[in-house]
């Protein structure tokens, strides 16, 4: 069983829960797991944390506590900076050995050419603001983080441009689920909603170029 689908079952109880007597116990471990799987996602980029964030959002937009949407905010993109940086970190390491490493082909095999090679191009015509951008952008991200790689960047410079790429990342998913919440007074039905639209979002890219595909041929 994968991380996200052991975190669906979860967010629907929490969902199901928000503004029962139990919403206290479901923040404690709620936070915690968010933290944790995107974490993970950053690292191991098959988990759609962007769905898991907007779930969180429509969770915390039903609860009663207060600053709940906020520390769903500050949770996520500070997991996803975390996740970034020690994926950039092991990159780097893979590209000084001599045998590479096995993250660093993990890297190279989520950025087709055709993707790396925009993403250079931008790299260069936009420094580091192209980070903000290649995080919402779904299947931006390894491309951006790769292309950074061949580049040499430094780790600190890295890191300037991928604070506000985490931030900008979490609050785009967020308002996301803010607007499934408010659309549905029960509140597993807006994360079904958000985790419906967000993984429809992330799929666009991999239809788009099966789209071209057959034409450029």
């Amino acid at each position: 069983m994968t991380p996200w689908t052991a975190a669906v079952p979860s967010l629907l109880l929490s969902a199901a829960a928000t503004r029962g007597p139990q919403e206290s116990a479901q923040q404690v471990i709620g936070y915690p797991t968010l933290f944790l799987l995107v974490l993970i996602g950053a690292l191991v980029p098959v988990v759609p944390t962007g769905a898991l964030v907007s779930s969180a959002a429509v969770v915390a937009f039903h609860q009663t506590a207060p600053f709940a949407l906020l520390t769903v905010f500050l949770v996520s993109s500070l997991a996803a900076f975390l996740g970034d940086m020690a994926l950039y970190w092991l990159g780097r390491r893979g590209m000084g050995s001599r045998n590479g490493s096995r993250w660093l082909e993990a890297i190279r095999q989520r950025a087709p050419e055709d993707r790396l090679t925009q993403a250079q191009e931008k790299l260069h015509d936009h420094g580091i603001a192209v980070l903000v951008l290649s995080r919402l952008v779904p299947a931006g991200r390894i491309p951006v983080m790769l292309a950074c790689l061949m580049a040499k960047m430094p780790l600190r410079t890295f890191a300037r441009g991928d604070v506000p790429a985490c931030l900008a990342w979490a609050a785009t998913y967020q308002v996301i689920g803010i607007l499934g919440g408010s659309l549905f007074s029960e509140p597993w039905e807006g994360v079904v909603a958000a985790v419906a639209l967000t993984l429809a979002i992330s799929a666009v890219p991999g239809l788009w170029r099966r789209i071209r595909r057959p034409a450029a041929s």
